[in-house]
């Protein structure tokens, strides 16, 4: 009986330690750290009436906080000359207590402020303002700023990239989210498999709309990603909203949010699981390690870039109507059309919302195809990333399949290149357009829930922004092809001169296929010319990836460089680097190119390239063959060409 007592106790114990370890941060944090303290330049005029109104005010948020069990309180005092209008909000992940000394130390660090008729406070933990008028609509105004700390990681640009994902995802979900505020963490997981963690937050003043958080979040995230490229833990501090990230847990295990229902278009409502309870006996005691179990991994998913979901949980893109998709488009009329891709012709159309949108009718129709087709567009609708074309919805209902796309006023890169917009791009530009790719390329790779290898990565396939920056177009539309119908205009996914010679020749397909025409698009974006321009061999020309590694071996790179630049504008040392790093993604076998969170990591170390590409991982017999059989059919499309996509289970 004694041992049998004793079993028990063991049991119990090691399911408390169990919890212990999930709910406890990894480290400690201080969330009295005081970021900003600001106050404003005009002072009360009646000091009685004032100090008098700002006791109040303090005295009643504390009140709400203290009572209500809640993160979020206003309050304010109007009755003579010096009204008073107060905020205070801590972060939800903390306990009523820590919130309540927060905001103590923030009222005592306030007063510093003296007659000053505003101030504000901003500390990890929580917010505090005072103002003379109602500001409580406040979300972005002059001031708002990123704050970086001085922490960096071995790891540097591998962690930016992931934090890069998290902050996006956070800054679309947020806005969605009851209560305007989420937390994610994310895995960093670098080529020798070492693991470490990425945990961020954002946050929204409750009397903002949601318009208005996403607005701020949109500031606050262009404030923050400044820091990522350089250290593990940054802020970004607006009047409505606080963005924060870091290598070190500042919040509990199971404190994080699934973001994933709040990620498609349609507004969704906050989803949470809460475990409670008194469970006794040994079987209970084994019920309870089940549920811990369960909801550790539960508490562990987060948006897509960090966290394991299994496709069946993913939420659906938006369901479109045949008809409002028609009368978008204004009857698919030919002004309408951006162009023709792969999988079919691309129409400009504006939805019913305002929103301007690319609608794509595939040209895929076996029934096989119409079956799949709602699931496939499901997994693909949840990939999220700056770097990466938004799959809106979709259309199944109607005589045709239709997919609606992020628009990209500025269309293709391709026409910047060697199109009517030639030589329009600076160095600037062509740089974050590489860097930008590769980003996008990593995400699909190696953070999204399934592995996405795109096969088809080229100028027109990728877009670029009101600011030049790149997206990567639509993807996941190999699989619903028929098995023996790869492409519509070729006998395999991909485009010859950019698809690697192990694809070609073999169709052995891994993600490396991808790094390779990254680095064939890398060629085209330094030098301005089409890798699959035919040369005068009478006059010694070559193709342009042949002529790329000869110059290099001759240490002739910037003879490469397209005469359009201003050499002024860019360095010899920036320009050979990434020349070294384009043919390093073009060598062979397939082991010796560098995986795309490594090339975002080689873009990002101010270093230069430790392991530089050799031409005898070089088979120029297979990039002859590659080029040579290069001349596609296919027609580029300023919003969303032919693109081909490989899912397959992480």
């Amino acid at each position: 009986m004694t041992q049998w007592w004793f079993l028990r106790w063991q049991m119990l114990v090691v399911a408390v330690m169990f919890i212990i370890f999930l709910t406890i941060p990894a480290k400690s944090q201080p969330q009295t750290n005081l970021l900003i303290q600001s106050c404003s330049q005009v002072n009360a005029t009646n000091l009685q009436n004032f100090y008098g109104n700002l006791n109040t005010t303090f005295g009643d948020v504390r009140r709400q906080l203290t009572n209500n069990n809640t993160y979020f309180a206003t309050a304010n005092s109007t009755r003579n000359t010096d009204p008073v209008y107060v905020l205070a909000q801590c972060r939800n992940y903390m306990s009523t207590r820590d919130c309540l000394g927060c905001i103590d130390y923030a009222s005592s660090s306030i007063r510093s402020c003296g007659i000053a008729n505003g101030g504000r406070s901003v500390l990890d933990g929580c917010f505090l303002r005072y103002e003379s008028n109602a500001f409580y609509g406040d979300t972005t105004l002059p001031g708002n700023q990123g704050l970086c700390g001085n922490q960096t990681s071995s790891q540097q640009s591998l962690f930016e990239t992931v934090v890069d994902g998290l902050l996006s995802n956070l800054s679309i979900a947020t806005p969605r989210i009851n209560g305007l505020y989420a937390a994610a963490t994310a895995p960093v997981v670098d080529s020798n498999i070492n693991t470490s963690t990425a945990y961020a937050i954002a946050q929204c003043s409750e009397t903002v709309t949601s318009d208005g958080c996403r607005n701020c979040l949109q500031v606050a995230y262009a404030n923050i990603r400044s820091c990522a490229s350089d250290v593990t833990d940054g802020r970004a501090v607006d009047s409505g909203c606080f963005m924060r990230y870091s290598a070190s847990a500042f919040f509990r295990n199971n404190q994080t949010t699934d973001l994933v229902p709040f990620l498609r278009d349609e507004s969704s409502s906050n989803k949470g699981a809460i475990i409670g309870g008194v469970v006794g006996g040994v079987g209970g005691l084994f019920i309870l390690l089940i549920i811990v179990l369960v909801w550790y991994r539960r508490s562990r998913r987060t948006a897509p870039g960090g966290g394991l979901y299994g496709a069946t949980e993913l939420q659906g893109p938006k369901d479109y109507s045949y008809s409002d998709l028609r009368k978008a488009t204004k009857d698919f009329r030919e002004e309408n059309k951006l162009g023709e891709g792969g999988f079919g012709d691309v129409y400009k159309g504006t939805v019913k919302d305002g929103n301007i949108v690319a609608v794509k009718k595939l040209a895929i129709g076996s029934s096989t195809t119409k079956e799949n087709f709602e699931s496939e567009v499901r997994v693909i609708s949840n990939v999220h990333h700056r770097n990466l074309i938004r799959l809106l919805g979709c259309c199944s209902k109607g005589p045709e399949l239709l997919l609606v796309l992020e628009y990209m006023a500025n269309g293709s890169l391709e026409k910047y290149l060697y199109g009517e917009k030639r030589g329009t791009l600076n160095w600037k530009q062509r740089y974050d357009i590489i860097f930008g790719t590769a980003r996008g390329l990593a995400y699909l790779h190696e953070q999204y829930h399934v592995t996405i290898i795109h096969r088809d990565i080229k100028p027109s396939n990728i877009l670029l922004d009101n600011e030049f920056q790149p997206k990567i177009a639509d993807f996941g539309l190999a699989r619903l092809l028929p098995e023996d119908q790869t492409h519509i205009s070729t006998a395999f996914a991909g485009t010859l001169g950019y698809t690697a010679p192990e694809y070609v020749m073999n169709r052995q397909l891994t993600e490396k296929v991808d790094t390779y025409s990254f680095g064939i698009v890398v060629l085209e974006i330094v030098s301005g010319k089409r890798c699959t321009d035919i040369p005068d061999e009478s006059a010694g020309e070559q193709y342009l990836l042949e002529h790329a590694w000869n110059l290099y071996e001759t240490r002739m790179h910037l003879k490469l460089v397209d005469e359009t630049l201003d050499p002024t504008k860019y360095k010899e040392e920036d320009i050979k680097k990434v020349i070294e790093i384009a043919l390093m993604c073009t060598q062979s076998p397939v082991s010796v190119r560098p995986t795309m969170s490594e090339v975002v990591m080689l873009l990002s170390d101010r270093s230069r390239v430790q392991n530089p590409p050799s031409r005898q991982n070089v088979n120029m017999s297979d990039i002859r063959i590659d080029v040579n059989n290069s001349m596609s059919t296919t027609k580029s499309v300023s919003n969303a060409d032919a693109t081909i996509t490989e899912l397959t289970g992480r």
